[in-house]
């Protein structure tokens, strides 16, 4: 297997680069023009634009990769600006009609393009085995039953907004819906609960709350899998939250160990939920 990784920013793409190589074998990355960084001139790579799909799949091509892993984080574009080459501009159309239909059915289509030019696509997950976490707690303060109560609720509605292909995560405080991810993301929806009266969300004197991120019911594993990380935590912690939840096998985890000692140093609870949704 040759992987090349279509890359956007964080730390998930440099693990990856990181860790193939100090396993012996090679790779290529596509940069997507705009979300470049200064590791990846560490590595063969070349920069396009993120409608430049010939000069991407040519890229790949050049380099014989055969496998591709798609991760990093890439804001949805505005497509009246995108200046497509002649690949791009044949697939374009058919990524825009499925773009208005939510981000799981763009990034679905993006796939199928390329599996038609004859590569694999592999999740990240399939490459980092410890970006994974089995069920389980994973800090020192367990959940009280508020918290597994507001677990529950938040399980559901995010299950939800994942159904209508929405986003993936969901803050309840008491039983109280305080935010749904949207186009936002994760980091944005935290910022607009701490700036919540505090008669409805927790402190940092008292935390309560809870952030759940779990997969779409209708999610391409292979691809924009929930993440959680160090800033997931401190923003959970500036919005007075107690609780961060994750599914098993539907989350990735960065810099686990670093994130894990970051809740405890603010009492927070980490928990892994089973794929269901029940408490391990």
């Amino acid at each position: 297997m040759k992987l090349g990784l279509l890359a956007g920013s964080g730390e998930i793409p440099k693990t990856i680069a990181e860790h193939t190589v100090a396993s012996g074998d090679s790779i290529f990355i596509v940069a997507i023009r705009g979300f470049e960084e200064d590791w990846m001139n560490a590595y063969p790579h070349q920069v396009c634009g993120i409608a430049e799909f010939g000069a991407q799949i040519k890229a790949f091509r050049s380099a014989q990769c055969d496998t591709i892993s798609f991760i990093g984080n890439v804001k949805r574009p505005d497509f009246s600006n995108l200046k497509p080459d002649l690949k791009g501009m044949s697939i374009l159309p058919k990524v825009i009609r499925a773009a208005s239909k939510g981000d799981d059915a763009l990034l679905r289509t993006v796939i199928e393009c390329f599996e038609k030019e004859g590569f694999a696509v592999i999740g990240a997950q399939e490459l980092l085995k410890n970006l994974n976490s089995p069920a389980g707690l994973l800090t020192q303060r367990p959940p009280n039953e508020t918290d597994l109560q507001d677990i529950q609720r938040a399980f559901d509605v995010a299950g939800e907004i994942g159904r209508l292909d929405i986003g993936q995560g969901a803050v309840v405080a008491r039983g109280l819906v305080l935010a749904v991810e949207a186009q936002e993301g994760t980091d944005e929806m935290l910022k607009r609960v701490a700036r919540l009266p505090d008669a409805i969300r927790g402190t940092e004197d008292f935390r309560c709350g809870v952030l759940l991120k779990r997969p779409k019911p209708i999610q391409e594993a292979r691809i924009d899998l929930p993440t959680a990380g160090c800033e997931t935590v401190r923003r959970a912690a500036e919005a007075g939250l107690s609780t961060l939840a994750l599914v098993e096998d539907g989350a990735l985890l960065v810099n686990q160990t670093e994130m894990i000692d970051l809740a405890n140093a603010y009492d927070m609870t980490i928990v892994v939920l089973r794929p269901d949704g029940g408490m391990p």
